[in-house]
């Protein structure tokens, strides 16, 4: 009868685990390759880019430069500061109204829809249609709708907002153009995160809610007590994404009214320098600008969402 020394017995031990490590890294190394190159590596090469000053012929690194000159501090600028970021920044930090109006509506939504009645499932993918929609058509869609001789303008003219005689698009005035994008942003994600709060509440134990009414609970104390705790961490989720959304908002202003009547954001402006004027490091900078902004932003949301929970 043989016997296993110890010795032999922690190498086989070790064997095994370099083993089992060498194969899961073995199975996730085709994911991690297509995130190192199609995440991580545009990451790192858009953040060298910003300290370059690169279009289509060549590439220079030089310094922080862009970013001086991104926000008026470039001494030496023949260009001098950028007014156009700032303008779009605005806009953009404008467009997190979107935030809580598409956050109250969606729970709303969703708890309207969370019930066992006949055709229920025909409702909610009503409601999801505008999110599966191509934008352009939405945009082609919205655009008839905001229309001088539109049906809104109609609307607007029998109830009096609007001169009869000479009617205009809403699209065309700076004080009104971004909130009707915003109205159409709102319309389009709203079955979006309508699913996400669906989901949360059909998580919730029905019990507590039950038993709450049977304590004499009202509707509103029940949703305050029960049903929005209940869904917090959804209301991280959805918070992070709308307001990262809402501050890098582009294709609804690009597809609408191509940055004029006052929409112009910040991410059209990076569009405008990498992609009509080839600054693709002044661009970079840009961007790499907006990112630290929205990731300000994502830790408010954050640390207002999760409350004192640990």
């Amino acid at each position: 009868m043989t016997s296993i020394s110890a010795p032999e017995t922690r190498v086989g031990s070790r064997t095994r685990f370099w083993r089992n490590i060498l194969t899961a890294y073995g199975f996730l190394l085709p994911t991690l390759s297509f995130k190192l190159l199609f995440t991580f590596w545009p990451i790192a090469f858009g953040i060298f880019l910003a300290f370059t000053q690169s279009n289509i012929i060549e590439t220079k690194v030089i310094g922080t430069q862009n970013f001086r000159e991104l926000f008026g501090t470039q001494e030496f600028s023949a260009r001098g500061p950028s007014p156009y970021f700032f303008e779009g920044m605005l806009n953009s930090l404008k467009y997190l109204l979107c935030v809580p109006v598409i956050q109250f509506l969606s729970i709303g939504l969703a708890m309207l829809v969370n019930r066992q009645i006949p055709a229920i499932g025909l409702f909610r993918t009503a409601y999801y249609v505008p999110v599966v929609t191509s934008l352009a058509v939405v945009g082609f869609m919205w655009k008839g709708m905001y229309d001088q001789h539109g049906p809104l303008n109609y609307v607007l003219t029998v109830f009096g907002l609007m001169d009869a005689k000479n009617p205009s698009s809403l699209l065309n005035n700076s004080s009104y153009a971004l909130y009707a994008v915003m109205l159409m942003t709102v319309w389009k994600g709203l079955g979006y995160y309508m699913v996400l709060y669906l989901a949360g509440l059909q998580s919730i134990d029905r019990t507590l809610e039950e038993a709450s009414v049977m304590d004499g609970a009202n509707r509103w104390q029940v949703f305050w007590n029960i049903t929005l705790p209940g869904l917090r961490p959804t209301l991280l989720v959805c918070g992070l994404l709308s307001t990262i959304s809402a501050i890098k908002v582009f294709e609804e202003i690009y597809v609408l009214t191509g940055g004029s009547s006052g929409t112009y954001t910040v991410m059209y402006f990076v569009y405008a320098k990498a992609f009509q004027d080839f600054r693709f490091g002044f661009a970079a900078a840009a961007g790499l600008v907006v990112a630290f902004v929205s990731l300000i932003f994502g830790l408010i949301n954050f640390r207002l969402t999760r409350g004192n929970q640990a």
